[in-house]
């Protein structure tokens, strides 16, 4: 599982199913089936708040569609939505 903070407007659209896909730095050994554990933060507090999984269904490295270093994560909504 890979603990990731996500802000404002991004979480709600994940929560909403707006938004099925991350774009990270490729830092983690992101692997397909993998799950994420996405984190509210607020960075002005500091502080966590609720939080969400998904499963990494797709990875794409590929330049120049994405730039070195980086990986879009496509996942899906096995979702959990708990109180921090």
């Amino acid at each position: 599982m890979h603990q990731l903070k996500t802000v404002e407007p991004y979480f709600a659209a994940v929560v909403r199913g707006d938004k099925t896909f991350e774009v990270r730095k490729f830092d983690r050994d992101y692997q397909i089936g993998d799950f994420l554990d996405l984190v509210h933060y607020n960075p002005e507090t500091n502080q966590l708040g609720k939080r969400v999984t998904r499963r990494i269904t797709y990875m794409l490295t590929d330049q120049p569609y994405v730039p070195e270093g980086y990986v879009i994560l496509g996942m899906v909504d096995d979702v959990i939505a708990i109180p921090f």
